[in-house]
Formats: structure tokens, C-alpha cells, sequence
């Protein structure tokens, strides 16, 4: 248990200076890509649990939420491109 621990504490720091990013980003793509940042870091979290205790939803549900993940950094990334002309 000490290593999920230690894992998740880490895990959850990264998340935190990731999410300090998408607030204080100076520029919208900056943003996009702390909150990108914090998406896959919620999925590294989502298999360390799924590890730990032994259950291979989480792991799944990881996934699925990853492929959901970057449908959305690409209709954020076509918005700017778009804005952007």
C-alpha cells in the first residue's frame, strides 16, 4: 500500500502544478495543453488504481476516457485554428 501511496501523491502534485498552468496559462493553446496534461494524468491515476486493486474497470473506464480525452483537445485545437483565420 505504501507504493500506491507514494504513486498517487506524486501523481496528484503533477495534477496540481498541471492545473496551476490551465489557470494561469498567458495564452489559450498553453491552457489546452495544461488541461491535456491533466487528463492523462487523471488516466495514469485511473490504472494505478485499477493495479492496486485489482480491478479491470478502472483500467477500462481509463481508456475510454483517454480516446474522450483527445477527441476534445482536437475540437479545442480545430476552434483555435479556426478563430484563429
Amino acid at each position: 500500500m505504501n507504493v500506491f501511496l507514494i504513486a498517487s501523491i506524486i501523481v496528484g502534485v503533477a495534477i496540481l502544478i498541471s492545473f496551476i498552468r490551465v489557470i494561469l496559462g498567458p495564452k489559450t493553446p498553453d491552457r489546452v495543453v495544461g488541461l491535456d496534461t491533466v487528463n492523462q494524468m487523471v488516466i495514469g491515476l485511473m490504472i494505478i488504481l485499477g493495479v492496486v486493486f485489482e480491478e479491470a474497470i478502472y483500467v477500462d473506464v481509463g481508456i475510454v476516457y483517454a480516446l474522450l480525452s483527445f477527441i476534445g483537445t482536437l475540437y479545442i485545437s480545430n476552434y483555435l485554428e479556426e478563430r484563429a483565420k
